[in-house]
């Protein structure tokens, strides 16, 4: 029996020991950048999820670390990590952000935070003394950093058209926020609650009664974050399995066989210029509810008193 070629390594693990020694050789020194998995993608040729792995590989190696607002480093770096004096909620909740956008939601934990500062678990309780703590302010924070206008358009319409919108770029850059927001136990979000006025005021000038108007709410909410829900799944299928959505369908379902007596979903697979864009699936469903929407304002009598 041939021994095993030193090539037959997982592609991630010969990544990671390429960066570890570039890390040997001081190529990389303690506080510089390594390369992003998006880098890492383009220089190797390989899948998102490889890269994702072989990252995973250097910082469980105690290699290297993630630096709020700068990115992964090489550990050591001559900016030491946060103390238990200096460091903020802040600079928390933004590693837990990342590491939920890079990762999944599955990925945030205390001790897996925690080990990215390069800091005790202890220490963190300190500032954050729960998960579902750390899930709260990474929510709000969220919500915080797409604010919705503070001088609002004229219209009903167009206000909660901004609001929706709103909504779905938000939940594009965070695939881990739909589903971990709730629709019947809702989060005491200061942010999220400051979105909910805005489409509740957004109404004003209608005939609707405040309950009708949080019908609406939940209606368009519900509305946004159902399709939302299948971003970070996707994510996750893309990382694993290094094709689009819209890639795997033109592979044949994953050489899933089309069962019988189907003639139109048939033509539908044969068609070339279709293709399953939940940007445009966004907006088609949003102007469908929104129309409806103007109708049932319309019909709405203005004395019709509502419980």
């Amino acid at each position: 029996m041939t021994a095993p070629r030193p090539d037959a390594d997982p592609p991630y693990l010969r990544i990671a020991a390429d960066i570890r020694r570039q890390i040997a050789t001081g190529a990389l020194r303690p506080g510089d950048r390594v390369p992003s998995a998006r880098q890492i993608t383009r220089d190797w040729g390989v899948a998102v999820a490889t890269a994702t792995k072989a990252l995973a590989a250097l910082r469980q190696a105690g290699l290297t670390r993630v630096v709020p607002g700068v990115g992964t480093v090489v550990s050591g770096a001559p900016t030491a990590a946060p103390t238990a004096k200096g460091l903020t909620r802040t600079e928390i909740v933004t590693v837990a952000t990342n590491l939920a956008d890079a990762e999944g939601f599955a990925a945030v934990s205390l001790r897996r935070v925690a080990a990215e500062l390069g800091i005790a678990t202890a220490t963190l309780r300190r500032h954050v003394t729960s998960e579902d703590e750390l899930i709260l302010h990474m929510i709000d924070a969220a919500f915080a950093s797409a604010p919705l206008p503070s001088a609002p358009p004229q219209g009903w319409r167009l206000r909660l058209e901004i609001a929706g919108r709103r909504l779905w770029t938000l939940f594009r850059r965070h695939p881990w926020l739909a589903p971990t927001l709730s629709l019947t136990r809702p989060q005491p979000s200061v942010n999220g609650a400051k979105y909910l006025e805005w489409v509740l005021a957004a109404l004003d000038g209608t005939p609707l009664s405040l309950h009708d108007r949080m019908y609406i709410h939940l209606m368009l909410f519900g509305y946004v974050r159902g399709l939302a829900t299948t971003l970070e799944p996707e994510a996750q299928a893309e990382r694993e399995t290094g094709m689009t959505g819209n890639e795997w369908m033109d592979s044949g379902f994953g050489d899933a066989a089309i069962p019988p007596d189907v003639p139109l979903f048939e033509q539908l697979v044969a068609m070339e210029d279709f293709e399953l864009d939940v940007d445009r699936l966004f907006d088609f469903g949003l102007a469908r509810l929104l129309d409806g929407l103007a109708v049932f304002i319309t019909r709405t009598p203005r004395s019709a008193p509502r419980p």
